[in-house]
Parts: C-alpha cells; structure tokens; sequence
C-alpha cells in the first residue's frame, strides 16, 4: 500500500505481455527466462516490505511468494492462459525458495545488497534449472500422484 508504484508496474507489465502474447510464442524460452526473473525480484520486494512492516520471518516469506506469484497469474489471465503457478511448473516453489534465502540471509544479519544479490542469483538460477530439465511438481490424476510412479 505505501508502494504503489510496485503495482504499477506489475500491471504495465501484465498488459504489454497481454497485447504481446501472440508473438511470445516463438521466444517461449526468453520469455520464461524474463518472467523467472520477475518472479524471483518480485518476491524478494514482498519479502522486504513485509520485514519492514515488522511480521515474523515466516510471515514475510509467505507475503514475498504471494507478491512473486501475483503479476504472473494477473499476466496469464490477461492472456486468457492457465496461470504458471497453477500447473505443474515449478514456480511457487521457486519464489518460496527465493524468499527464504532472502529473509534466512536477512535474520543472519547479511548485508541488505548480499542477500539481495544471493537469493535474486540463487532463485533465477533455479527457475532457469527448473525450465531447462522441465522439473515438475507431482500432480494428481484418477490413479493417483503422477510423478511418483
């Protein structure tokens, strides 16, 4: 709420993406890659702004996650797409990992731009992971958990 210009910018970018969308197609891969970034920047923001408002570290992680995943389910509903973080991708799962890092490092008392860089490194270089050996989260079907076969 004291940052609106952090929803500005999640909105401008939802909507460029959004009139873009039947181009992106063909620079799949780059546009992953930009969005993990994004992602992973997004929600160390959220992590920052709930640890300045004083929650509890967990707290602040979970807030980081929620701000990390929002501009992509704002994007791909824009598109008319099945949101990331609602499929099998790993993508909620980066943006909990890039939070922890980032307020783990902060608790330890690490240097704001340290745990910054850390986890923005940490947490892209998992996405960028996570979309090239296309690792997946276990899914649920009629014969039970795919993924655990």
């Amino acid at each position: 709420m004291a940052h609106p210009l952090y929803l500005a910018f999640t909105v401008s970018a939802a909507l460029v993406t959004a009139l873009l969308a039947r181009h992106v197609h063909r620079l799949r891969i780059l546009f992953l890659l930009v969005d993990g970034l994004g992602l992973v920047a997004f929600s160390i923001i959220g992590c920052d702004i709930a640890l300045g408002v004083g929650v509890h570290p967990a707290v602040a992680v979970v807030f980081g996650m929620i701000t990390g995943i929002f501009g992509g389910v704002l994007r791909d509903m824009l598109c008319n797409e099945i949101p990331l973080v609602l499929r099998r991708e790993m993508y909620a799962s980066v943006s909990l990992v890039t939070g922890a890092i980032y307020v783990g490092l902060h608790w330890l008392g690490a240097a704001p731009g340290e745990a910054l860089l850390t986890a923005l490194g940490v947490g892209f270089v998992f996405r960028a992971l996570a979309i090239r050996f296309k690792w997946e989260l276990p899914g649920f079907s009629g014969e039970g958990i795919r993924g655990f076969e």
